[in-house]
């Protein structure tokens, strides 16, 4: 009988970020608190531009972005703003953050180092670019795995695909 296998990824989904995006921004051009503060959200590419006339509106901007974020399903962890720290720019502080997709080398090397840690010997995990196929001949191993990444504290969102 053939292996059983599924892909850990991480992947971000992109219309549902847009999506996001378009609520908050809607959000904080009709909020009251955020009147006369020159706060905006910006999506360029891979980055999302906060602004803000103070530091503490610029952070807000963000918490509403994130709030977004959740209630459409999309993990924190894709979201990296550095030290969360807004910098001031001329007369108007800004805080960027950018997405962050595909499992890095190191992130991979730790998901593959903590599978072969709590299974030895009936599950193999490989890295193949940015992602990770764990394989073992019984699938109940393979949905242990899967419970075990998810509770696994991870800096890094986890999707599971491709499971078969």
């Amino acid at each position: 009988m053939a292996d059983a296998s599924f892909d850990v990824v991480s992947k971000v989904d992109k219309q549902e970020v847009a999506n996001a995006l378009t609520q908050a921004q809607k959000e904080i051009s009709q909020r009251y608190d955020f009147k006369g503060v020159g706060a905006s959200l910006e999506f360029s590419g891979e980055k999302v531009l906060m602004k803000a006339n103070s530091a503490e509106r610029c952070l807000a901007v963000l918490d509403v972005f994130q709030t977004k974020l959740v209630k459409r399903g999309v993990s924190l962890k894709s979201l990296d703003t550095g030290d969360g720290t807004p910098k001031l720019s001329g007369k108007e502080y800004r805080l960027e953050g950018s997405l962050k997709e595909g499992l890095s080398q190191e992130n991979a090397k730790k998901i593959a180092k903590l599978i072969r840690d709590e299974f030895p010997k009936t599950v193999k995990a490989q890295i193949q670019a940015d992602e990770l196929r764990v394989s073992s001949k019984n699938k109940d191993d393979l949905q242990a795995v899967i419970a075990m990444l998810k509770g696994a504290d991870l800096d890094v969102a986890l999707q599971f695909t491709n499971y078969r």
